[in-house]
Protein backbone atom coordinates (compact mmCIF):
# COMPACT_ATOMS: atom_id res chain seq x y z
CA UNK A 1 0.00 0.00 0.00
CA UNK A 2 3.38 1.90 -0.52
CA UNK A 3 2.29 3.04 -3.33
CA UNK A 4 3.02 6.70 -4.98
CA UNK A 5 0.60 9.28 -5.58
CA UNK A 6 0.75 10.91 -9.24
CA UNK A 7 -0.54 14.35 -9.10
CA UNK A 8 -0.77 16.05 -13.02
CA UNK A 9 -0.23 18.84 -12.22
CA UNK A 10 0.41 19.92 -16.31
CA UNK A 11 -2.91 22.58 -16.10
CA UNK A 12 -0.09 24.94 -14.31
CA UNK A 13 1.53 25.21 -17.50
CA UNK A 14 -0.89 26.46 -19.45
CA UNK A 15 -2.42 29.02 -16.68
CA UNK A 16 1.46 30.41 -16.92
CA UNK A 17 1.88 30.46 -20.93
CA UNK A 18 -1.86 32.25 -20.85
CA UNK A 19 -0.36 34.91 -18.15
CA UNK A 20 1.95 35.56 -20.35
CA UNK A 21 0.59 35.58 -23.84
CA UNK A 22 -3.29 35.90 -23.42
CA UNK A 23 -3.55 35.48 -27.37
CA UNK A 24 -2.49 31.80 -27.14
CA UNK A 25 -6.13 30.80 -25.21
CA UNK A 26 -7.10 27.52 -26.85
CA UNK A 27 -10.80 27.54 -28.27
CA UNK A 28 -13.05 26.21 -25.77
CA UNK A 29 -16.14 24.97 -26.45
CA UNK A 30 -19.24 26.02 -24.14
CA UNK A 31 -22.57 24.84 -24.15
CA UNK A 32 -24.95 27.97 -25.33
CA UNK A 33 -29.12 27.11 -25.66
CA UNK A 34 -29.46 23.89 -27.64
CA UNK A 35 -25.69 23.24 -28.61
CA UNK A 36 -22.11 24.41 -28.19
CA UNK A 37 -20.40 27.55 -28.68
CA UNK A 38 -17.16 27.74 -29.50
CA UNK A 39 -15.50 30.61 -28.22
CA UNK A 40 -13.64 31.89 -24.74
CA UNK A 41 -14.52 32.36 -21.24
CA UNK A 42 -14.09 36.01 -21.62
CA UNK A 43 -16.90 35.67 -24.40
CA UNK A 44 -20.80 37.44 -23.25
CA UNK A 45 -21.90 33.99 -24.58
CA UNK A 46 -19.91 32.33 -22.16
CA UNK A 47 -19.90 34.34 -19.60
CA UNK A 48 -23.99 34.26 -19.59
CA UNK A 49 -23.92 30.52 -19.53
CA UNK A 50 -21.76 30.30 -16.33
CA UNK A 51 -22.73 29.73 -12.98
CA UNK A 52 -22.77 33.21 -10.33
CA UNK A 53 -21.55 32.87 -7.26
CA UNK A 54 -23.88 30.91 -5.66
CA UNK A 55 -26.08 29.45 -8.85
CA UNK A 56 -25.62 25.77 -9.99
CA UNK A 57 -24.88 25.76 -13.88
CA UNK A 58 -28.24 23.35 -15.09
CA UNK A 59 -28.37 21.06 -17.19
CA UNK A 60 -28.94 20.73 -21.03
CA UNK A 61 -32.45 20.54 -21.41
CA UNK A 62 -33.75 21.52 -18.54
CA UNK A 63 -36.88 22.83 -17.95
CA UNK A 64 -36.86 26.50 -16.18
CA UNK A 65 -38.56 26.46 -12.46
CA UNK A 66 -41.44 28.82 -12.62
CA UNK A 67 -44.95 29.23 -11.49
CA UNK A 68 -46.60 27.88 -14.85
CA UNK A 69 -44.12 25.16 -15.28
CA UNK A 70 -45.61 24.27 -11.97
CA UNK A 71 -48.65 24.61 -12.71
CA UNK A 72 -48.68 22.70 -15.54
CA UNK A 73 -46.74 19.87 -13.89
CA UNK A 74 -49.46 19.48 -11.15
CA UNK A 75 -52.56 19.83 -14.37
CA UNK A 76 -50.66 16.52 -16.27
CA UNK A 77 -50.31 15.00 -13.15
CA UNK A 78 -54.00 15.40 -12.38
CA UNK A 79 -55.28 14.35 -16.28
CA UNK A 80 -52.82 11.29 -15.77
CA UNK A 81 -55.01 10.43 -11.98
CA UNK A 82 -58.21 10.95 -14.18
CA UNK A 83 -57.65 8.83 -16.85
CA UNK A 84 -57.78 11.30 -19.64
CA UNK A 85 -53.52 10.94 -20.35
CA UNK A 86 -51.96 7.33 -20.17
CA UNK A 87 -49.89 7.04 -17.54
CA UNK A 88 -45.89 7.71 -19.21
CA UNK A 89 -44.84 4.72 -16.96
CA UNK A 90 -47.32 2.13 -17.99
CA UNK A 91 -48.88 3.75 -21.33
CA UNK A 92 -52.59 2.80 -19.58
CA UNK A 93 -54.97 5.10 -18.96
CA UNK A 94 -55.57 4.38 -14.71
CA UNK A 95 -58.36 6.33 -12.35
CA UNK A 96 -57.00 7.35 -9.29
CA UNK A 97 -59.32 9.69 -7.99
CA UNK A 98 -58.23 10.16 -4.53
CA UNK A 99 -54.70 10.99 -5.95
CA UNK A 100 -56.83 13.36 -8.03
CA UNK A 101 -58.43 15.04 -5.81
CA UNK A 102 -55.47 16.00 -3.54
CA UNK A 103 -53.60 17.37 -6.41
CA UNK A 104 -57.16 19.50 -7.93
CA UNK A 105 -56.94 20.90 -3.50
CA UNK A 106 -53.43 21.36 -3.90
CA UNK A 107 -54.08 23.65 -6.83
CA UNK A 108 -57.48 25.34 -4.95
CA UNK A 109 -54.85 25.85 -2.37
CA UNK A 110 -52.18 27.39 -4.55
CA UNK A 111 -54.82 29.73 -6.20
CA UNK A 112 -55.94 30.99 -2.39
CA UNK A 113 -52.84 31.40 -1.35
CA UNK A 114 -50.93 33.67 -4.28
CA UNK A 115 -54.26 35.38 -4.85
CA UNK A 116 -53.38 39.03 -5.83
CA UNK A 117 -49.56 37.59 -6.31
CA UNK A 118 -50.34 35.84 -10.11
CA UNK A 119 -49.66 37.68 -13.52
CA UNK A 120 -53.18 37.63 -15.78
CA UNK A 121 -52.08 34.66 -17.63
CA UNK A 122 -51.25 32.79 -14.65
CA UNK A 123 -54.85 33.49 -13.39
CA UNK A 124 -55.76 32.30 -16.31
CA UNK A 125 -54.11 28.80 -16.70
CA UNK A 126 -54.81 28.25 -13.16
CA UNK A 127 -58.61 29.21 -13.17
CA UNK A 128 -59.60 27.52 -16.34
CA UNK A 129 -57.44 24.41 -15.55
CA UNK A 130 -59.19 23.84 -11.89
CA UNK A 131 -62.50 24.74 -13.41
CA UNK A 132 -61.67 21.44 -16.27
CA UNK A 133 -60.41 19.45 -13.72
CA UNK A 134 -63.27 19.76 -11.10
CA UNK A 135 -65.95 19.43 -14.09
CA UNK A 136 -64.09 15.87 -15.17
CA UNK A 137 -63.72 14.81 -11.49
CA UNK A 138 -67.39 14.91 -10.77
CA UNK A 139 -67.90 13.52 -14.43
CA UNK A 140 -65.74 10.49 -13.42
CA UNK A 141 -67.38 10.08 -9.93
CA UNK A 142 -70.40 10.09 -11.08
CA UNK A 143 -70.34 7.62 -13.71
CA UNK A 144 -68.34 5.18 -10.83
CA UNK A 145 -71.45 5.96 -8.36
CA UNK A 146 -74.04 5.14 -11.25
CA UNK A 147 -72.02 1.94 -12.05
Amino acid sequence: MDKEKFVDESWKDSVDKEKKDPSSKQDKKIFVGDSFDKGSEDTPSAQATQPQAGQEKEAPGAIEVNFINYMTSLIFQTMVFLGEIPNPMTNKEDVNLPQAKLIIDTLLLLREKTKGNLSKEEENILNGSLYELQLKFVEILNKKEAA
